[in-house]
């Protein structure tokens, strides 16, 4: 069983920055694509970025520019670095485990909360 362990939430200015990480559990980390989505409240999840296997990034026009998603291999780690941060950003964060052959379902981390907020 994988596990998604999130950290890095918290209240923040708008303007601020934070960092979210995202540790799991797998020895398969480094074949894995591996995600970060969003929900505000009343709202649907939607994806916030993704990054490949081979490191290739994919964002949501509303964070281009923004946020960068990256990974460690060698700590098993999927990262969300979050600049500029806006007051539309307040949501819950989740990361995420697409489907794969090699895992055969999806995984979630349970969230953490992000508010921007003067």
């Amino acid at each position: 069983q994988v596990q998604l362990v999130e950290s890095g939430g918290g209240l923040v200015q708008p303007g601020g920055s934070l960092r979210l990480s995202c540790a799991v559990s797998t020895t398969i980390f480094k074949l894995l694509p591996m995600g970060w989505y969003r929900q505000a409240p009343g709202k649907q999840r939607e994806l916030v970025a993704n990054i490949t296997n081979d490191d290739t990034t994919n964002y949501a026009d509303s964070v281009k520019g923004r946020f960068t998603i990256s990974r460690d291999n060698a700590k098993n780690t999927v990262y969300l670095q979050m600049n500029s941060l806006k007051p539309e950003d307040t949501a819950v964060y989740y990361c995420h485990v697409p489907f794969t052959l090699f895992l055969k379902k999806t995984y979630w981390g349970q969230g953490t909360q992000v508010t921007v907020s003067s």
